[in-house]
């Protein structure tokens, strides 16, 4: 069988540290061949446009044009390369989806996790070339990284059992633990797959199958029963999501 030929990938970051470390990162990935680096956004568009790399690991603040206006402008290109953001700020992670990336990568770049990003950008390119819809690849957010003593944790979506705002903040609930996350309420029900996530509340999210039945309370406003036995009252604004939910 044919070895399929290594993906050509282009560097974008400001930091020489950083850059050295992803070029000795991908000198030991599988199926990874760097064809240049670039230091600003203008010089990633620029080198795009002259080496037309399969992957930009892009990062996100850079001088000049920042790492989500690199991704809007190339995204014109036919065909545009794939990107995979590269980043100290987990904050981003709702634009880069939005620029249709097709992973988030946090620094330090953990090796397992950067072959991953791209095996998952050869499928993404494979889908492109045979005609299927790529975007389904990351259509949702996947994942969230998280701080904690340790550093940073990632969380895969599907395990999160619900969302709650703490003012700039949400929380993520995983069982018994939870982690807080820079990003909005708004951003996330955009984000999440409504197939698994139904909001119920201005300030709750819910994992579809977390919830185990519904009640009403004495005024007649809906709670949710939750499988680790505690109740989320449903907003009135989202009554409806009930009726969804229990096709009705």
């Amino acid at each position: 069988m044919t070895e399929p030929e290594p993906l050509r990938v282009l560097i974008a970051d400001d930091e020489p540290l950083a850059a050295e470390r992803l070029q000795l990162l991908l000198a030991r990935a599988e199926g990874a061949q760097l064809v240049g680096t670039a230091s600003d956004g203008d010089s990633a568009i620029n080198l795009t446009e002259a080496l037309h790399p399969d992957l930009l690991l892009l990062d996100i603040a850079m001088p000049g044009r920042d790492g989500i206006a690199v991704a809007r402008a190339l995204a014109s290109q036919c065909p545009s390369p794939a990107v995979v953001f590269v980043t100290a700020f987990d904050q981003f992670a709702v634009a880069a989806f939005e620029v249709e990336a097709v992973d988030y990568l946090m620094k330090p770049v953990d090796p397992n996790r950067l072959q991953r990003a791209l095996d998952r950008t050869r499928a993404y390119l494979q889908q492109r070339r045979t005609g299927q819809q790529p975007g389904q690849v990351s259509q949702w957010l996947e994942e969230f990284w998280a701080s904690d003593l340790s550093g940073l944790v990632r969380i895969a979506s599907r395990d999160v059992d619900r969302v709650s705002a703490e003012r700039d903040y949400m929380r993520l609930h995983v069982g018994r633990r939870s982690w807080l996350i820079h990003h909005s309420m708004a951003a996330l029900e955009e984000g999440l797959d409504p197939e698994l996530f139904v909001r119920l509340h201005r300030s709750a999210i819910v994992r579809k199958d977390f919830i185990s039945g519904f009640s009403r309370n004495p005024s007649g406003r809906w709670i949710a029963r939750l499988s680790d036995g505690t109740e989320q009252p449903v907003g009135r604004l989202y009554s409806d999501r009930v009726r969804a939910i229990a096709g009705r």
